[in-house]
C-alpha cells in the first residue's frame, strides 16, 4: 500500500486557514463552510486511517502514535478554519466616503504606497481616506482605500514626498467601469498637507538615489524592476516580452530575487561570522531591504520564509520547507488579511508549494532522462506551472507553457543580471571602486541578451482557456497522478532493494 505524507499540525492548519478565507470570498457563507470544514475533517481523518491501516494491527504504541497524530491533526485543522474565518472579516471594509460620489471635489488622506508612473505618464497610488469634501463647502468622514490618478506634472513632486505624506486632493471620482473593482478618483490638483515620518523620507530619499544611478542607462529599467520593484522605467516592449514568454513572474519581486540578496549576504558573511551570525546578521539585512522595496505580498512571503529558516538554524523547529511555507501563510493572512485577494499573494504561495510537492516526483522521474543540471530547475518550472495553471487561466483566459522551458534560461541569466546590477551599485556609490563603467557594459550585454532570449520565446502562442475550472481539474489531475506513481515506484524500490543486494 502507497503510505500517504505526513501531515504536519501546521500543514493542517494553513490548509483550514486557506480553505475558509476563499470559501467565504464574496459573500458569506458561514453554514456551508463550516459543512464544508466537517466534512473534509471526516475526509481527512479517513484518508489518514486508511493510508496507514496496515500499522493498525500491530497494536500497542503505534496504534497510540497514530490517534494522537490524527487528533493533533484535526485540532491544527479546526485551528486553522477559526483562523481563516478571522482573518476574511478582519479584511478592511468597503468605502465609506461620507457623500455621493457625484458632489465629491475633492480628497484628504494618507499615500499608502510609492506612487507610481503609467505608460501614459499619470501617477498611481492608493490614498487611504480621512475626509471628503462636496462641491457645496460640505465635509464629512471617510474611510478606505481609493486608488487615485494623479496628473503628469504632480508626479516628481509625489515620488519625491514618498509614501505615508497627508496630502488633499481636488478632483472628481471617475465613471464606474464594469471591469473596475472600487471607486477610482482622477486628481487634478494636488496639495501636501504634511511630509511622511523621517524614517519614511530617508527611505524615500534612498530610493530616488538609487533610482538616479540607473536611470541614465537603458538597461536601468529593468534593474529598477529587479531591485526595487520599480517597473515605472521598465520598457513596455521587454515587460510585454516577459509576458508573452511565460515569464513574467521573474520581473515581480518574490523569493527568487530575495534568494539572490540573501546568497550575496551569505556569501559576504558567512566565512566571517560562521553559520548562525551570518543568519541572523542576514535576517537585519534582509529585513532593511524589504522596507527599502515595500509592500509587496510575494516578497513578504519570502521575507517571512527567511526568518523562519533563520529560527530554523537556530533550532526554533525543524529545517521542513512545507513546514516553513504553511507557518509563513498562517502568519502572514492573520497580520496582513487584505494580501490574501492579491493575485501575486496566490501564485507565490501556489507555486511554491507545486515546487515542493512536486519537484521531487519530477526529479525522479526525470532521472536518467534529462542531465542533472537542467532536472532540477525543470521539475521546479513544471511543478510551479502544474500548481498555478487554474489560477492563471482564470485571470488571464491563457496559458503559456512555452514558460517552462524559457525560465531555465531567462531566470539565472536575470539573476546574473540582478548581481551585477548590484555590484554596479556598490562601485556606483564608491568611487574607489573602478569597476561601474566595466560593470556597465556586461550589464547592457546582459540586458540584449535576455531582451531577444524573451522575444524569441514569446512568439510561442499560447493556449487560450474558455473553461478555467477544466484546466484546474486536469492539472489536480496530472499532479496528483505523478505522485501516487512515485510513492508506488518508491515503495516498489524499496521492496526490491532485499533481492538486489542478495
Amino acid at each position: 500500500m502507497v503510505k500517504l505524507p505526513r501531515l504536519y499540525p501546521v500543514v493542517c492548519s494553513a490548509l483550514g486557514a486557506a480553505l475558509c478565507y476563499y470559501l467565504l470570498a464574496g459573500s458569506v457563507r458561514v453554514t456551508l463552510a463550516l459543512w464544508f470544514g466537517i466534512l473534509l475533517t471526516a475526509l481527512i481523518s479517513l484518508i489518514r486511517v486508511l493510508g496507514t491501516f496496515p500499522i493498525l494491527v500491530v497494536g500497542g504504541l503505534e496504534n497510540t502514535r497514530l490517534f494522537r497524530e490524527i487528533t493533533l491533526s484535526l485540532l491544527a485543522l479546526t485551528a486553522g478554519f477559526a483562523l481563516g474565518f478571522a482573518a476574511r472579516f478582519g479584511a478592511p471594509g468597503p468605502v465609506r466616503l461620507g457623500l455621493r460620489e457625484g458632489k465629491i471635489a475633492g480628497l484628504t488622506g494618507t499615500l499608502m504606497g510609492d506612487p507610481r508612473r503609467l505608460s501614459g505618464g499619470r501617477g498611481m497610488a492608493f490614498l487611504d481616506l480621512e475626509t471628503a469634501a462636496g462641491k457645496d463647502g460640505l465635509r464629512a468622514s471617510a474611510c478606505g482605500e481609493v486608488l487615485v490618478f494623479f496628473p503628469e506634472e504632480t508626479v516628481p513632486r509625489l515620488r519625491t514626498f514618498g509614501r505615508l505624506s497627508r496630502v488633499y486632493l481636488e478632483g472628481a471620482f471617475l465613471p464606474p467601469s464594469a471591469g473596475r473593482a472600487g471607486p477610482v478618483f482622477q486628481a487634478r490638483g494636488v496639495h501636501i498637507l504634511e511630509s511622511a515620518p523621517s524614517v519614511e523620507r530617508f527611505r524615500t530619499g534612498a530610493r530616488l538615489a538609487i533610482a538616479g544611478k540607473f536611470s541614465p542607462h537603458a538597461w536601468g529599467g529593468l534593474a529598477l524592476a529587479l531591485l526595487l520593484g520599480v517597473r515605472d522605467s521598465l520598457e513596455t516592449e521587454l515587460s510585454a516580452s516577459y509576458r508573452d514568454a511565460g515569464c513574467a513572474h521573474v520581473l515581480a519581486l518574490s523569493g527568487m530575487h530575495l534568494a539572490i540578496v540573501s546568497a550575496v549576504i551569505a556569501f559576504l558573511l558567512k566565512k566571517p561570522l560562521g553559520i548562525k551570525a551570518a543568519a541572523v546578521l542576514g535576517g537585519v539585512f534582509i529585513l532593511l531591504y524589504a522596507g527599502l522595496v515595500g509592500s509587496l505580498p510575494s516578497l513578504e512571503r519570502a521575507v517571512l520564509m527567511y526568518l523562519l529558516g533563520t529560527l530554523a538554524v537556530l533550532g526554533a523547529f525543524p529545517r521542513r520547507p512545507a513546514v516553513l511555507l504553511a507557518l509563513a501563510f498562517v502568519i502572514q493572512i492573520c497580520l496582513r488579511p487584505a494580501s490574501g485577494d492579491s493575485l501575486s499573494f496566490i501564485l507565490s504561495y501556489l507555486a511554491l508549494a507545486g515546487i515542493l510537492a512536486l519537484g521531487e516526483p519530477l526529479h525522479d522521474l526525470f532521472r536518467g532522462l534529462v542531465p542533472e543540471a537542467l532536472s532540477l530547475p525543470l521539475s521546479a518550472s513544471i511543478g510551479a506551472f502544474l500548481a498555478t495553471a487554474g489560477v492563471s487561466a482564470a485571470s488571464f483566459g491563457i496559458l503559456r507553457p512555452v514558460g517552462i522551458f524559457a525560465g531555465l534560461v531567462i531566470t539565472p541569466l536575470t539573476g546574473v543580471f540582478m548581481i551585477a546590477a548590484m555590484m554596479y551599485l556598490a562601485a556606483a556609490f564608491l568611487p574607489l571602486l573602478p569597476a561601474a563603467p566595466l560593470l556597465g557594459r556586461a550589464l547592457s550585454f546582459l540586458y540584449e541578451v535576455l531582451f531577444r532570449i524573451a522575444g524569441w520565446a514569446g512568439q510561442v502562442p499560447g493556449l487560450e482557456v474558455s473553461n478555467p475550472q477544466t484546466v484546474l481539474a486536469a492539472s489536480l489531475a496530472v499532479s496528483a497522478a505523478l505522485v501516487l506513481f512515485w510513492k508506488y515506484r518508491s515503495e516498489k524500490g524499496r521492496r526490491l532493494v532485499p533481492f538486489a543486494a542478495a
